[in-house]
């Protein structure tokens, strides 16, 4: 079975932003969201998704993230602005009723 993994970024007012990987991007999200987790985004209210990508390799996400972990701001911020150009919360449709 063909499984997906995700490398993400979330910001947050103050566009402070942390990028992230996971298997399940819908979960992931809601965890910074809900502030389940000690850390760097609950700490700073990091909760809205600006970018993702998605892959079936493990190692190839892992890579990228690590990739994007080391970029300057502002390439991780031209990043973001190439699939999100307004910075809207990608995932707030996830939450509508």
């Amino acid at each position: 079975m063909k499984k997906d993994y995700y490398v993400y970024i979330v910001t947050n007012k103050s566009k402070t932003l942390y990028a992230g990987f996971t298997n399940n991007l819908i979960r992931r999200v809601d965890e910074h969201k809900q502030k389940k987790k000690q850390g760097f985004t609950r700490k700073y209210n990091i909760n809205k998704l600006v970018y993702y990508e998605v892959t079936s390799d493990v190692n190839a996400a892992i890579s990228r993230e690590k990739q994007i972990k080391g970029l300057l701001r502002a390439k991780k911020i031209a990043l973001s602005e190439s699939m999100n150009p307004e910075w809207c919360d990608l995932s707030a449709k996830w939450y509508e009723k």
